[in-house]
């Protein structure tokens, strides 16, 4: 594979392409121990050692971070008065890494950030009814009757209803605590489904999607690499 030195270094986050270019003609940048005098320079990242500033640049094509979203920050990559989930991944190599999705900036759990486009595409596809399970606490006893209705769909407003969900009732009290996996990801969705049986959501937390489970050991705001098992987990589903 052959890249130009000024996409290579924009790439894993040296600059931008005009700042890397600002860079080479200042002699900054290194290919194989000589001084690069043109952007447009082809490297090959397996092969070639590209230096800036004295400090080697490795090359990752992609990469894949499981984050356990904190509350009070948005799934976006930029946000003019939130801070957003890649401003917790401070290990990123790559600069065009994004969220798989999106959790409610007051929801916790599992997000995938990566820059894989492929995949997110397919997990996010509505075709592919990608499993996502919630655990949540309801305000309301959340009854044999919810479950039923969850499993024959709910009517949020949408002109169908919602697709066939999975409710399981780990308490039913005041505050009820469940767990219920969804194939779909509409606005809103889990909130809006125990509104229509007459109940609000308290506390909501993502636990898993598709194969991909949240780490226990992480704590809200914590993220850590995707392990090859997992990656080939998520590459094999589709």
């Amino acid at each position: 594979m052959q890249l130009r030195i000024d996409k290579f270094l924009a790439d894993m986050g040296v600059g931008t392409r005009s700042e890397v270019k600002q860079y080479i003609r200042k002699k900054q940048v290194q290919l194989n121990g000589s001084i690069v005098a043109k952007p447009e320079q082809k490297v090959n990242p397996e092969t070639d050692q590209i230096t800036f500033q004295g400090q080697k640049v490795g090359y990752v094509e992609m990469e894949y971070f499981m984050l356990y979203k904190p509350q009070n920050c948005v799934s976006a990559t930029t946000d003019a008065t939130h801070k957003t989930v890649l401003d917790y991944i401070n290990t990123k190599k790559r600069k065009d890494l994004f969220p798989v999705g999106r959790l409610d900036i007051d929801t916790e759990g599992l997000l995938l950030i990566t820059n894989d486009g492929k995949l997110a595409h397919e997990l996010l596809s509505p075709k592919k009814h990608v499993e996502k399970t919630y655990y949540a606490k309801i305000q309301g006893e959340v009854t044999k009757e919810d479950v039923a209705y969850f499993q024959h769909g709910l009517d949020i407003g949408e002109k169908d209803l919602t697709k066939p969900a999975m409710l399981h009732v780990i308490t039913s009290d005041t505050i009820s605590e469940i767990e219920v996996t969804i194939t779909e990801g509409k606005y809103h969705q889990v909130k809006r489904m125990f509104e229509a049986v007459g109940k609000k959501v308290v506390y909501l937390k993502r636990i898993s999607m598709g194969p991909l489970q949240l780490d226990e050991t992480l704590q809200p705001g914590e993220y850590r690499e995707l392990t090859e098992e997992e990656k080939a987990a998520l590459l094999d589903t589709f």
